[in-house]
């Protein structure tokens, strides 16, 4: 029988404001000066990196102002928003923005807009401090959040280079339908892809000459491909509602950049494998699971049903469940915790008329990245489950 999920528990409690969770800058806009502030910037707010940069990269006045409107991959209720490492470069010519005003819409991205949160920022004393921002009483659900940036800490010249780390957000989020808009080609500046995509699963090639590999989930696809010089590239790439890819790319190590490219119909930019189900030597991403817990959410259902349709057809005697993480949380916790990810797996896939005797499940934790944990689109591809078979 195809695997229909479990029951959702509860939500999982993560950072829901970050690119590589399905979070989508649609506009920015700087005042009274124009800063050139732009997507690269709305999205280092957003990376899941605390670490402080320059979020203008032409100075402005003590009346700068940042607004970003960032699109969110569904319904979402924010409990907590906060900012970490507000820490002033020590320079005469930079300052941390001081004020921030975030609210938020549910009709669409020009409002209208409700308070959500705020704040007065201050230098913190230490580093990995965080200032949690004042929460309005009664916060909806929304689709659309406005972050408003204004002012400087520490304004010492005419002059001044603004400079922010992270938003941090936290609440409950509505489930996200899967996006089916990864069948295509685009191109862009540096950007030359194909991807056909069939459930959540999804092949393509790149760069004339790369292929990849990879998994929706939600409005994110997560791949990984090489080239024939064996050069890994890491891709978290959305769909956006009108055509264009929004993406991140790291290749061979290298700290992830924006991979935007516009729908290039009928180009023929690479030569895209044949399409086949996930199965022995898969790296899936879109397995997901409860907050702290090894119960797998119900929209994981179709790739778990792809997957039990790819393993049908091989005939090794052993197959491996391996289950890894990111490194939040303390090493033998989460490689207990994947263990157990790893088994949810095994049981769904033997619910599916696999034979228990073929299958094993491993939990590695942390113990094997495949991506910087810096960030959350490192992060995000480290949480992964990999098929071995033997």
């Amino acid at each position: 029988m195809p695997y229909a999920g479990t029951a959702q528990d509860a939500q999982p409690r993560s950072d829901l404001m970050t690119f590589a969770q399905g979070v989508l800058p649609v506009s920015v806009e700087t005042g009274p000066e124009q800063m050139r502030t732009g997507s690269p910037q709305a999205i280092a707010a957003i990376d899941g990196n605390a670490g402080g940069f320059g979020m203008t990269p032409k100075p402005g006045s003590a009346q700068a102002q940042v607004t970003i409107i960032y699109a969110l991959p569904s319904l979402t209720r924010f409990d907590r928003l906060a900012v970490p490492n507000i820490g002033e470069t020590p320079s005469p010519s930079q300052t941390f923005f001081r004020d921030i005003v975030i609210s938020g819409a549910v009709e669409g991205p020009d409002g209208p807009y409700i308070p959500i949160a705020g704040g007065t920022l201050a230098t913190h004393a230490d580093p990995g401090l965080v200032t949690e921002l004042a929460m309005e009483d009664a916060v909806p659900e929304v689709l659309w959040l406005k972050v408003l940036l204004s002012g400087g800490i520490n304004v010492e010249r005419d002059k001044t280079y603004f400079e922010f780390s992270e938003l941090i957000g936290e609440g409950t989020q509505q489930p996200m339908p899967m996006s089916e808009g990864f069948t295509g080609t685009w191109k862009g500046r540096g950007v030359s892809i194909e991807l056909l995509q069939e459930g959540a699963h999804v092949t393509g090639c790149y760069d004339k000459t790369g292929t990849l590999s990879g998994t929706v989930d939600g409005r994110v696809l997560r791949a990984l491909g090489s080239d024939p010089a064996g050069i890994p590239s890491q891709f978290i790439l959305i769909a956006s509602a009108d055509g264009a890819m929004r993406g991140l790319r790291s290749t061979n190590g290298a700290p992830f950049k924006p991979y935007d490219g516009e729908p290039a119909a009928g180009a023929v930019v690479c030569a895209r494998p044949e399409p086949a189900p996930p199965g022995c030597g898969a790296v899936l991403h879109g397995i997901g699971f409860n907050y702290d817990s090894a119960a797998i959410r119900p929209e994981s259902a179709v790739l778990l049903n792809a997957l039990a349709d790819g393993l049908r057809g091989t005939d090794a005697a052993r197959i491996e469940i391996v289950g890894h993480s990111s490194s939040e949380g303390a090493a033998e916790y989460n490689r207990a915790l994947s263990q157990r990810r790893a088994a949810s797996v095994v049981a769904a896939l033997v619910d599916m008329g696999l034979a228990a005797d073929r299958l094993a499940a491993l939990g590695k934790g942390e113990d094997e990245p495949i991506a910087s944990n810096a960030d959350e689109a490192g992060r995000s591809l480290n949480r992964r489950v990999e098929v071995h078979c033997r």
